[in-house]
């Protein structure tokens, strides 16, 4: 398989290439502009699988498809949820929410694997991606959250949460008076819905508030482990791959 990584952040782009190597994937290539990809595209032989970054140092990614006409298959890299990537129309196998996590990037390329890769053109509607990127903190998310008990549906404002979480295939959330209540929802669900300078995704199974933070301790494998004020059920582990990002949405 040929595989080409364009991402401006070159330490993300070594990243993701370890990861490929752990699953028998080398990546030849990592490109780190719009400017260098259109250049590459025009002298090289294109790829069977693009690791695209949405947003690079000197534009939208979409610009290298107004230069060059692609056929490659695309898996999307990007910090942005998927709201964006619904607004436009690419032979795409998938897309990868940063930090990149090893089980989602594995079924990423299976998903690639198992499919026949199209020779069709891309095809992208530029201007609706920029205008849903220039401002994505916009967005309105959910102030309440309802929660069935008994035969009464009891209201939650997003302030008295001080997280979601997952177990036995339920979803959970805790108030700041210590009581949990199952909600009919999936935490998939919830990255579109929770405000994420807010709510935090600190792995498969937590949603945090910030405001609900009380202690923040260094754990193994240079992990950290996160106290609430009042949630103690559990532990709660940030993933190793999520502990750059974690600190900077902590800023």
């Amino acid at each position: 398989m040929n595989v080409l990584i364009i991402e401006d952040e070159k330490p993300a782009a070594r990243r993701l290439s370890r990861m490929l190597d752990d699953l028998g994937i080398e990546a030849k290539t990592m490109l780190h502009s719009v400017s260098e990809s259109i250049e590459w595209f025009k002298t090289n032989e294109h790829p069977d699988l693009i690791f695209l970054d949405i947003q690079l140092s000197d534009g939208l990614s979409f610009e290298i498809f107004d230069a060059i006409t692609i056929k490659s298959s695309i898996i999307f890299t990007t910090a942005y949820d998927e709201y964006a990537l619904k607004a436009f129309k690419l032979n795409s196998i998938d897309y990868l929410l940063k930090p990149i996590d090893d089980e989602e990037l594995e079924a990423a390329i299976k998903k690639y694997k198992d499919q026949v890769p199209t020779s069709t053109s891309l095809q992208v509607d530029f201007e609706d991606i920029k205008k849903l990127l220039i401002n994505p903190m916009d967005r309105v998310y959910k102030k309440r959250f309802t929660a069935r008990v008994g035969q009464h549906l009891k209201i939650f404002s997003v302030e008295d949460i001080e997280c979601f979480y997952s177990e036995n295939k339920g979803t959970y959330l805790h108030t700041i008076d210590n009581r949990n209540y199952l909600i009919d929802t999936t935490l998939e669900s919830l990255d579109n819905e929770l405000n994420p300078q807010q709510f935090y995704r600190v792995n498969r199974k937590f949603f945090i508030n910030i405001n609900a933070i009380k202690d923040i301790i260094s754990y193994t494998n240079s992990r950290l482990q996160i106290k609430l004020h009042h949630f103690d059920e559990q532990e709660i582990i940030v993933a190793r791959e999520r502990v750059k990002d974690f600190k900077e949405w902590l800023e």
